[in-house]
């Protein structure tokens, strides 16, 4: 009667000490997710202060409630606000259009077709990765500025056209490779050719990496700053990251609730959008590189 009871109670000393570093597991996750949020509360909390105690008063609920920050600073610029939201919409929009057309057919001859030279191109593509990106920033500047594309998005759009990113190519290609290449012969056999194979086959089945694809791009091209503000001159067609910058007074008379205001509303986009995808963000990632 003695070994019963020895195993069972070995048996709920086992659970109680799973359960007890699961609790655990769960406090530190909790408390790491707080430390992560704490910056976003800090700036949704100063945007409802006024100016002068943002920096007085660092305690997240506001001694003193200002919503002026938002009406003030939605048209405290040459423009309102919302036109460097749409500039800053419009280009997202074409950034992801252009990486998922190009990138995805670049991962489609890397994954699935048979050429000359396939490894070795794939092999250059990858070493594109190794080049910090400030290194091109020169010669690129000065072919687009000799093609007249200056204070243009031609700089900021036309290169996600051309599949210049090897990040999502390579992204693409692995999750393109785990897919069975028997779809690929039974759709020969039906007499489909290289590009209605991708279209009617392999597109379909690449919807989570193509979300992943839309989601990086979203964000990337949403926060990008050095670009716009390497291209741009017109303040018309400035994006939210340099509106944000003219709140910033080098002489000491920064706006900050204001520009907290408008950081908090240009913050909706990009958690809504990532919100949206999350479920194939996940899947995407998970997926890619299984064979």
């Amino acid at each position: 009667m003695s070994a019963p009871s020895f195993e069972q109670d070995s048996y709920v000393e086992r659970i109680g000490s799973t359960r007890r570093s699961r609790f655990v597991r769960h406090v530190l996750l909790c408390l790491a997710g707080a430390v992560m949020l704490y910056p976003l509360a800090w700036l949704v909390s100063s945007s409802l202060k006024p100016n002068s105690l943002i920096f007085k008063d660092l305690s997240l609920w506001p001694a003193e409630w200002d919503l002026s920050n938002y009406s003030l600073g939605w048209d405290a610029l040459e423009q309102p606000f919302s036109v460097y939201l749409v500039n800053s919409l419009v280009i997202v929009v074409l950034s992801i259009i252009g990486n998922l057309v190009s990138c995805s057919l670049a991962a489609y001859g890397f994954a699935r077709l048979n050429f000359t030279g396939r490894k070795l191109f794939f092999t250059l593509m990858l070493g594109t990765m190794m080049l910090p990106g400030h290194v091109l920033l020169v010669p690129q500047y000065i072919v687009f500025a000799k093609l007249g594309w200056l204070n243009t998005y031609y700089p900021l759009l036309v290169p996600n056209f051309l599949a210049t990113n090897a990040f999502y190519i390579f992204l693409m290609v692995q999750f393109m490779r785990s897919l069975p290449k028997e779809l690929d012969d039974a759709a020969r056999i039906d007499g489909c050719g290289p590009f209605r194979i991708f279209w009617r086959v392999i597109m379909p089945l690449c919807m989570p990496a193509f979300a992943t694809t839309a989601i990086f791009t979203f964000i990337s091209v949403w926060n990008e700053f050095f670009g716009p503000l390497l291209y741009l001159t017109d303040t018309e067609l400035y994006t939210v990251p340099l509106a944000l910058r003219q709140f910033i007074d080098s002489e000491g008379q920064s706006q900050w609730g204001q520009m907290f205001a408008m950081s908090f509303l240009s913050l909706a986009p990009v958690i809504g959008f990532f919100i949206a995808g999350q479920k194939y963000l996940v899947k995407g990632i998970a997926t890619t590189g299984l064979k």
